[in-house]
């Protein structure tokens, strides 16, 4: 693999989802600047891959009746899935799961209040496929994920998936709810040991009286909406620890209940504005784009915490910093990130093939894997890194590979017949290597390769023989330890 390709393939991987065939012949055309460029600018690209679900050449769907991801979280994670594997913004689809599990948020707590339906309404609806209207969280997310941080704070603070799974809509005067208030400087923006217990209080009140309301339209169609309740607000200043002003102030003033609203938006700018949010940002990014291997690079959060502050919160331009850093492109942060499952197997589709496989056939595999979308463990999300690789998770992996490798061995066949690769076990291993990339083999593992390819029998180079070895050539790739790195 040329040096150009062996970068392209490392921006795919954490930029992306991995590359398709035609990804790599396109960005091979462009300069490393020029593909960042091209990732990061995602909004010059039509986003009409959702048209594609269900035409040929595509991964599948599986479904009983109509499609409908905007009412059922099943074929919502299906549709998701879909667009991991084909959708030509790759960034955007990867920063909307950052921002999913930055912002955790569970799919069964909300349908527990609200049904089953309206939860995926709430959770991954298109406002232009809704009759009412909604536009779920994760769509939001998608819509903003390179916007402005301090606007999508604000979002996510009005959300209704986000109301009710951190029980804002129970966030009343006369007893505050915390967990918002906690969770927006914990999880969100400062981070831990960056607030007192009394700002957590204090963050309650601010955001009292943001709750919810049932509507009914003129169709008949009920819904629930953010909605400030101004008759539920708490009017008395409330005091932080830390600066919410440019000025250093750091009390929101008292204000008549039917202005209170901006009690929130102040707070919301205060904790964007945060140095310690830029940092805590930044860290994230790190460990999600560059390398949660060792120690986080100082000299790299020190860049992107600036970045962050100067743009005025343009993650756009926070991501154009981090994909151009040097931490980004230097050797040691090649693999050095354990693959989470939805990367794992949508590398895998894109890798090996999904003619004749449906993405609704991944989403058992992913969860014992441990990972379902629409539904992290915790408002902390998933913990991610090591912990992803249980025995069980790691045999779910394996087991993923080998029944993607079966389905597409005739393809397989095929690709190596053309490439004339199926001449000698050396030739289909070297072939291999280079088709489906990993962190740089142990030398054992490299000789157990050639060991299997070498076993029962001699080699003929029949169709029989290398559409067998393929499939199991493939499968034992996909399963190794190297194969689990992005």
């Amino acid at each position: 693999m040329s040096t150009r390709d062996r970068q392209i393939e490392h921006l795919l991987r954490r930029a992306g989802f991995g590359a398709r065939p035609d990804e790599i012949d396109s960005y091979r055309q462009l300069s490393i600047e020029e593909v960042v460029d091209v990732l990061v600018d995602y909004d010059t690209i039509p986003d009409d891959v959702d048209r594609l679900i269900g035409k040929t050449g595509y991964v599948g769907t599986t479904i009983t009746g109509p499609f409908s991801p905007h009412t059922n979280i099943q074929h919502a994670r299906q549709r998701w899935l879909f667009r991991l594997v084909h959708s030509d913004r790759p960034l955007q689809e990867k920063m909307t799961l950052f921002w999913h599990n930055h912002f955790a948020t569970g799919y069964n707590k909300v349908a527990g209040v609200v049904g089953a339906a309206d939860g995926a309404r709430f959770m991954a609806a298109k406002a232009s496929d809704d009759r009412a209207g909604i536009r779920g969280q994760i769509e939001m997310l998608r819509d903003n994920a390179l916007g402005n941080f301090r606007d999508i704070l604000t979002a996510i603070a009005k959300d209704t998936a986000m109301v009710i799974w951190l029980d804002g809509r129970t966030n009343l005067k006369a007893q505050p709810q915390e967990n918002f208030g906690r969770e927006i400087m914990e999880l969100f923006t400062v981070g831990v040991g960056n607030y007192t217990e009394s700002d957590v209080y204090a963050a309650a009140r601010v955001f009292t009286g943001w709750n919810l309301q049932s509507i009914t339209s003129t169709d008949g169609v009920r819904r629930q909406e953010f909605f400030y309740n101004a008759n539920q607000h708490d009017t008395n200043a409330k005091t932080f620890s830390f600066a919410v002003y440019p000025d250093g102030g750091k009390t929101i003033p008292a204000r008549a209940a039917a202005s209170g609203m901006q009690d929130g938006i102040d707070f919301i700018n205060g904790l964007a504005a945060h140095p310690n949010t830029a940092r805590y940002l930044a860290t994230k990014l790190y460990r999600f784009f560059v390398n949660e291997f060792g120690a986080v690079n100082v000299t790299f959060v020190d860049r992107i915490a600036q970045e962050y502050l100067q743009s005025r919160y343009d993650m756009r331009a926070v991501m154009r910093a981090v994909l151009r850093s040097p931490e980004f492109w230097d050797d040691s942060a090649y693999f050095a990130r354990y693959a989470w499952p939805v990367e794992f197997i949508v590398r895998a589709f894109k890798d090996v093939g999904w003619s004749g496989f449906s993405v609704n056939d991944a989403l058992t595999p992913m969860s014992n894997m441990g990972m379902v979308l629409y539904e992290p463990p915790d408002v902390s999300g998933w913990d991610a890194g090591q912990t992803w690789f249980s025995t069980s998770g790691m045999l779910a992996r394996m087991n993923f590979g080998s029944s993607l490798a079966s389905n597409q061995r005739f393809n397989l066949l095929a690709a190596v017949k053309s490439a004339n690769a199926g001449t000698t076990p050396e030739a289909m291993q070297a072939y291999y290597s280079d088709q489906i990339v990993t962190a740089p083999m142990d030398s054992s593992s490299a000789v157990e390769l050639n060991n299997y390819l070498h076993a029962n029998g001699a080699w003929t180079g029949s169709d029989a023989q290398v559409q067998a070895k393929s499939a199991g050539l493939v499968h034992l790739i996909a399963g190794s330890p190297e194969y689990q790195l992005v």
